[in-house]
């Protein structure tokens, strides 16, 4: 198992950059992985918290996260074997109309979504509904009385995507 932060972090910043640099920064990531493993992205189980999960996800939609009026301009999907998308911020907390899925149509690989029963991010129906949108198979774990930080959860985290890899 691999783990970065994405640049601002390592830079030290709070406010995270534009998506495009986060795809950027996940893209090369990854072919990092794949070299130091000797293999290829198709062979990779992306994913990530939050945020992290949702640029793998909009990365494997092909996804550059620059908008214009709601449309996601699309390159080159990033192959991957699965993705694992824990508290996947579905919409900005109070803002349900907002929806974070324009990409969602494009993403055809195998998705574990593991999310808390309390997340503002999105409720578990509200992810219910989004995840009809994903051309792959999709698995949803909820964890009961967990928001989005789902908080003392580690263990059933970890036992659910075991449990999904298997």
């Amino acid at each position: 198992m691999f783990r970065f932060d994405f640049p601002y972090r390592r830079e030290g910043r709070k406010a995270p950059d534009r998506a495009n640099k986060l795809i950027a920064s996940l893209r090369a990531d990854v072919a990092h992985v794949c070299d130091q493993l000797g293999t290829t992205p198709e062979h990779l189980v992306l994913g990530g918290r939050s945020m992290g999960g949702r640029m793998c996800s909009m990365a494997v939609a092909g996804a550059t996260g620059n908008t214009a009026k709601g449309s996601v301009p699309l390159e080159e999907p990033l192959p991957a074997a699965g993705l694992i998308l824990i508290s996947y911020p579905l919409h900005p907390p109070g803002t349900p109309d907002r929806l974070r899925t324009e990409h969602l149509p494009d993403v055809t690989v195998p998705t574990l979504f593991v999310s808390g029963d309390h997340d503002p991010f999105g409720s578990p129906l509200e992810l219910a509904s989004a995840t009809t949108l994903v051309a792959g198979r999709v698995t949803t774990v909820t964890i009961e009385g967990r928001g989005h930080d789902l908080n003392a959860s580690d263990d059933l985290i970890v036992a659910a995507v075991r449990s999904w890899l298997d």
